[in-house]
This record gives C-alpha cells, sequence and structure tokens, in this order.
C-alpha cells in the first residue's frame, strides 16, 4: 500500500477540515483518534467512513488484532508517514490510528423511552466539561443527554477524548429549542431538576428518580432564566466552605448518581 508523505494529500486536507465545526456539521463526519477509541467505534458498529494508520503503528506488533478486525470488516484504510500522521493528530504524543466516522445524532425519541433517567446540558462551553460529563452518564446507566443550542460540539475531538468512548454507548439529542424539549419531557412524566444556586431543595430531597432529568447550565451564568421557569423544581448541592460554586461535571456527577442511589441501580 502507498504511503501518505504530503501534508496536501486529499484525505489529509479532508481530515484537517473536520476540525472546524461547520465543516463537521456540513458533512456530517467527525475525527476518532486513538487506539481504545477506534476500538470502541469498531465493537459498537460505528459508521466508519475511512481509518487512517502511522507507518510505525503498522509494523507495531500491538496493531495486529486491530488491523486483522479493519481487514475483516473490509473496512477503508490508510497509511501516513509519521510526520503526516503527527500533523493530523490532536495529541503530544499520537497512538497512531485514526478513524473518520459518520455522525450519528440521536431524536428526542430516542432519549425517551420510559423509566428514564436524562441529563441536559444548557449552553455549556467547556470541552473537558461536556465530555467527562458524558462518560459519567454512561458510567451511571442514564438513558440519554440531550444538549441545548450554544453548546459546545458533542464531536470536538477534546470532548470526543474526554468521553473515552462512551460517545458510542448512549443517545445524544441536539436540541433545537431547548425550553420546548422540557416541557416536552414534563408531559411525558419526566421530572425535570434544575442545579441552581438558588435552588429551593437540597439535591438530596430530590424525590423522583425513576422518571428524572436533570438540567446543567453554562460553566459562567448556570441555568437561563427560562430553563429555570420551566423545571419542576431548583436543587442546590450544599457547600460550606468557602467557594461560590462547583465545577459543572462534578455537579452533574453528584446529582447523576444521586438518582443512581434513589432508584436502586447498582
Amino acid at each position: 500500500m502507498d504511503i501518505i508523505t504530503s501534508n496536501q494529500n486529499s484525505l489529509i486536507k479532508e481530515i484537517k477540515s473536520l476540525e472546524i465545526r461547520k465543516n463537521r456539521e456540513d458533512k456530517g463526519l467527525f475525527i476518532a483518534e486513538g487506539l481504545r477509541f477506534v476500538e470502541e467505534a469498531i465493537k459498537e458498529n460505528a459508521l466508519i467512513d475511512k481509518i487512517v494508520v502511522s507507518s510505525t503503528f503498522l509494523e507495531n506488533k500491538s496493531s495486529l488484532n486491530i488491523m486483522d478486525e479493519i481487514h475483516s470488516m473490509g473496512l477503508s484504510y490508510f497509511v501516513a508517514s509519521d510526520k503526516v500522521f503527527k500533523e493530523i493528530s490532536d495529541t503530544q504524543s499520537p497512538q497512531g490510528i485514526l478513524a473518520i466516522i459518520r455522525k450519528k445524532d440521536a431524536a428526542l425519541w430516542d432519549v425517551i423511552k420510559g423509566s428514564d433517567k436524562i441529563v441536559m446540558l444548557e449552553s455549556l462551553q467547556d470541552p473537558g466539561n461536556m465530555g467527562t460529563i458524558i462518560r459519567t452518564a454512561d458510567a451511571a446507566g442514564m438513558t440519554g443527554v440531550i444538549l441545548s443550542k450554544g453548546c459546545v460540539d458533542v464531536y470536538n475531538r477534546k470532548v470526543l477524548r474526554s468521553t473515552m468512548g462512551s460517545i458510542f454507548h448512549l443517545p445524544i439529542h441536539q436540541s433545537p429549542n431547548f425550553i420546548s424539549t422540557i416541557n416536552l419531557i414534563k408531559a411525558k412524566g419526566i421530572k425535570v431538576y434544575a442545579a441552581h444556586l438558588d435552588g429551593t431543595i437540597n439535591y438530596y430531597g430530590m424525590d423522583e428518580c425513576q422518571n428524572a432529568a436533570i438540567i446543567i447550565g453554562n460553566e459562567a451564568n448556570g441555568i437561563s432564566d427560562e430553563a429555570a421557569k420551566a423545571a419542576d423544581c431548583l436543587v442546590k448541592i450544599p457547600m460550606p466552605g468557602k467557594a461560590e460554586s462547583l465545577n459543572a461535571s462534578v455537579a452533574a456527577g453528584i446529582l447523576m448518581y444521586e438518582i443512581v442511589r434513589k432508584s436502586g441501580t447498582s
């Protein structure tokens, strides 16, 4: 197989173009980098368009298993020189494998299926927070994640890296109208709690956890007034120390695991 040695190669240009959110949205593609991530994509039957490996990766004995899988599944793959691969990598020490994958955005009804435990994120901006929340939602057995407009792109490579592959495990819905989505969820009998510094009850007072959704807002400003009004209940996390607020992903984790505890999930 010919080795790609020029950064002017059309495939390399395509990968670089996917660093831009608009291009990812227009093409319906995103990049998943790293051995574990690509293995998870294959395992979960993600819509893999192409795979690119570095020369060194291909020569490494540790690559034999995944290359066998790639061959057996008939997936398209290309080899790039180490220098070119480093140019398309998003990490300091590339593992030498990435995949171009077709996006699979979930419909709202993929998230709402009965006995729902949903995380709703409004205008969340930090990629690390977004990825960590998705990973925690996966670990806690949440049934889906809903994102408002204004959130960081879930297919941002920093977000994806923080999910550690959980992006493939649960449905993620991009809401076109967040407030309408809250109202639809409530109409389905799901109680909506919003994390808020002015919450009327502490989080351990949440009384409905079998069908529940939690809203986590923007890191700097919290949730909007409209979302706060639409929610069934505003909940707060006690902070007896001097900090004014909690990190968004930490707050989300606390609330998710209160739902786990109260719903008797083990």
